[in-house]
């Protein structure tokens, strides 16, 4: 197989944008936003200070705007009709005056234009101009949601991509929780594992592999910090732990394959678990098992959301309640709709999402799984594929 997007969908996926641009009365579209350009053109690129961006309009040719050190990055992978190439960021004369000409010359100025972003939104340091004050004579219509709706359906080569990455995602996390043992670090553990399953990877997947992704290059798995106390900190950052007997460990695992990506995250605990890490570990699976009961198509995501923060209350956990119940996933790490009670997105046969309740206990540890599902025409179906009781998630002290 060959793991990549083909131009056969990409061009299947500009003609559904030309048909959705029609519908909504704008004669282009200007993308900015990594996601939204690689979704349209297949050029997985870096955000920095340097402006990057496609315009699209709905008759003509697609317009690629890429700073000198990405032209020949962008013509190895990019499908549009032409690349335009700028000097430098800022330069003599501004990157997005340029970009504004380009809309100009496509006849695109007088007219509504949609967009993802009223300008580049890069950070590095960038300051710029927006849209609307190039052009002024515009209508410069907010439309990221118009790419956004058809990223959140995936097609059957996308989600054999997101297979593909959870299949790999499994052996990094399954090497990361063999390899890990009280005296080790986290830095150690979880940079051979990442190491060991990216090399089988790439002798499995043969001369074709690519990652494509400014996220993910090849498996990896980890525990980004959270080990011990600091598991009760969703969002850690890697202190260089040393493993201790009793910790309660937070991981997180997946692949890059063709700008696709799935994530896995499992709770594991070294040594002997206490009555203590039982009960909070059991109620943490049955807060998951709320959320997969809850995903059917014609529910709502807020749907979802509402189901774990009834079981939450139902159970005195409200105090130890820190996010949303998941979000949708493929090429980014996270991606619309929401599991969150204020996202009423109907859920459909095709969204890939991560299913992710988490109970965190400050000062004492956190407790999460989380499995990367596809909803299904009758249900839901699990992609991520690894162990999820507390008798399998037990390291050896």
């Amino acid at each position: 197989m060959q793991w990549t997007i083909s131009a056969d969908e990409y061009r299947r996926r500009q003609e559904r944008v030309r048909e959705a641009l029609g519908r909504r009365d704008l004669v282009g579209l200007c993308l900015f936003g990594p996601t939204q350009v690689f979704y349209l053109s297949g050029f997985a690129f870096i955000q920095t200070e340097r402006p990057m961006g496609l315009v699209f309009p709905r008759e003509g040719q697609s317009v690629l705007f890429v700073p000198q050190l990405e032209a020949e990055h962008s013509q190895l992978h990019a499908l549009v009709g032409q690349i335009e190439v700028y000097p430098e960021y800022p330069g003599r004369v501004h990157p997005m005056k340029r970009f504004a000409e380009i809309c100009r010359d496509l006849g695109l100025d007088s007219r509504r234009i949609g967009v993802d972003g009223d300008g580049y939104g890069g950070g590095y340091g960038y300051r710029g101009p927006t849209l609307s004050e190039l052009l002024p004579t515009a209508k410069v219509v907010p439309s990221r949601d118009l790419i956004e709706d058809m990223i959140a359906v995936k097609s059957p080569v996308e989600v054999a991509l997101i297979r593909e990455s959870a299949k790999w995602g499994t052996l990094a996390h399954a090497l990361l929780q063999q390899y890990t043992r009280p005296g080790l670090t986290e830095t150690e553990v979880s940079g051979r594992a990442s190491f060991d399953a990216t090399q089988a990877m790439i002798r499995a997947l043969g001369p074709s592999y690519r990652p494509l992704s400014w996220l993910r290059a090849g498996a990896h798995a980890g525990y980004r910090g959270q080990i011990g106390k600091d598991s009760a900190l969703p969002h850690s950052l890697t202190t260089n732990a040393v493993f201790r007997t009793g910790n309660v460990l937070v991981t997180g695992a997946g692949a890059g394959v063709g700008g696709y990506g799935s994530e896995l995250e499992r709770t594991m605990i070294i040594g002997a678990p206490d009555d203590r890490q039982r009960r909070y570990f059991d109620l943490m699976l049955g807060a998951q098992q709320a959320a997969f009961d809850a995903i059917c198509p014609g529910a709502k995501c807020s749907d979802v959301d509402r189901a774990v923060l009834a079981y939450f209350e139902q159970h005195d956990l409200m105090p130890y309640w820190r996010h949303h119940t998941g979000h949708a996933l493929g090429m980014g790490n996270h991606e619309a709709p929401f599991f969150d009670v204020g996202d009423d997105t109907p859920i459909v046969p095709g969204m890939v999402f991560s299913v992710e309740p988490g109970v965190y206990i400050p000062d004492y540890a956190g407790f999460r799984h989380s499995d990367t599902v596809l909803v299904t025409e009758d249900g839901m179906e699990m992609i991520t594929n690894y162990p999820r009781v507390l008798e399998d998630l037990t390291i050896p002290a």
